[in-house]
């Protein structure tokens, strides 16, 4: 029987999502897969364990929390038109990758 997991992780970037999904998308049974960053949660519906899923979801960030567990519902799909969505940044500090490059512009060796 598929459940509907509610996970309140926090999503600050596009990269935080893609590791998130990925990581949840490795496991056997899930049906889909839901990333609302306004609410901070992801949402799997699917036979998946819902212990399994904050397990996933906890080799990315300790502090995720399953909100709710339960039988997910129809939902019926409104058409919205010009729907803002927020643009989030490219990477944030935790994803980001930082190169350190010493120049030195001083000869090693000062007797001429």
């Amino acid at each position: 029987m598929a459940k509907k997991t509610i996970v309140s992780v926090e999503l600050l970037c596009l990269k935080c999502r893609q590791k998130v999904m990925k990581l949840i998308a490795e496991l056997e049974g899930i049906t889909s897969i839901v990333i609302d960053p306004s609410k901070k949660t992801v949402t799997v519906i699917g036979e998946a364990d819902p212990v399994k899923i904050i397990k996933k979801v906890r080799e990315f960030s300790k502090s995720a929390v399953i909100e709710s567990v339960g039988p997910p519902k129809e939902e019926k799909k409104e058409a919205k038109e010009g729907v803002l969505v927020p643009v989030a940044p490219k990477a944030c500090q935790r994803c980001e990758v930082w190169y350190v490059v010493g120049e030195d512009y001083y000869s090693y060796c000062s007797i001429l």
